[in-house]
């Protein structure tokens, strides 16, 4: 019961990762700009992996995607690759996991083939979690650098305040980091509940050695002596010992093997 009950709180807590993973990527608001220093603005921005998008005072909003590939900063393809690459490994890992659900039989497939599902399932779980957390903390990092190098800028020069636009932490990262440590979390529990399908049989497997030859049992009996002189010759004798037949005057009609001794 222990065994089934983890495998399934792993499986809804994976898919609540993977579902935070796709809705993460697809936010527009990985980065925000900042209203430290001027709260009140006509316009604000806002930004996400595939498009950056303005928001009026009046309500409006215009969302304006990255026409251009080669033209984005290296990390920012990474993150995008990243966050790919775990929607895709999450996704097929929760295909495998619900055919290795204990609860639910499928045909006449063995506990040992849902384990070793449920082990691989897990293992993408992980993975899709740590491309998560990588992805967003990468982009984090990226945020922060450009913070303060655009703060040293805003306040150098003639001590006046250049207007120049920050941007801090939106909310997609913190759904993005929850998202990927959901998804580690439950493919934990789905490579802990994979040592509970193994049938104990197959966890010790005794060694048995046969012998090479057949086991021959030998009986004792009781010894029979016997007096050397049989009362029936012939028993003794084998095909080859018998005597010919002869003729009427004592010669045989033909030689016998003994008439060359």
């Amino acid at each position: 019961m222990s065994t089934t009950l983890c495998q399934v709180m792993g499986f809804l807590v994976s898919s609540l990762g993977v579902g935070g993973s796709i809705m993460a990527t697809a936010m527009d608001t990985w980065s925000t700009q900042d209203l430290y220093d001027n709260p009140v603005t006509a316009v604000f921005q806002y930004q996400g992996l595939w498009r950056s998008c303005v928001r009026q005072s009046s309500g409006f909003t215009e969302c304006r995607p990255y026409f251009t590939i080669l033209g984005l900063p290296a990390m920012f393809q990474a993150v995008r690759a990243l966050m790919i690459v775990g929607i895709v490994l999450g996704i097929l890992g929760l295909f495998v996991c619900i055919f290795a659900l204990k609860c639910i039989r499928i045909g006449s497939m063995e506990d040992t083939a849902k384990a070793n599902m449920t082990l691989t399932s897990g293992i993408m779980f992980i993975v899709a979690g740590l491309c998560a957390i990588t992805g967003v903390s990468v982009f984090a990092n990226m945020l922060v650098t450009n913070f303060w190098m655009s703060t040293t800028n805003m306040y150098q020069g003639m001590g006046m305040q250049n207007v120049q636009n920050r941007y801090t932490f939106g909310s997609a990262l913190f759904v993005g980091w929850v998202a990927g440590g959901l998804a580690l979390v439950g493919g934990i529990m789905m490579c802990l509940a994979c040592k509970g399908l193994i049938p104990e049989e197959s966890r010790y497997k005794a060694v048995s050695y046969n012998a090479s030859g057949r086991n021959i049992s030998y009986r004792t009996g009781p010894y029979k002596a016997g007096s050397g002189y049989e009362a029936d010759p012939k028993s003794r004798k084998g095909m080859g010992y018998e005597e010919a037949p002869r003729s009427e005057d004592g010669r045989r009609p033909y030689p016998s093997k003994y008439d060359y001794v």
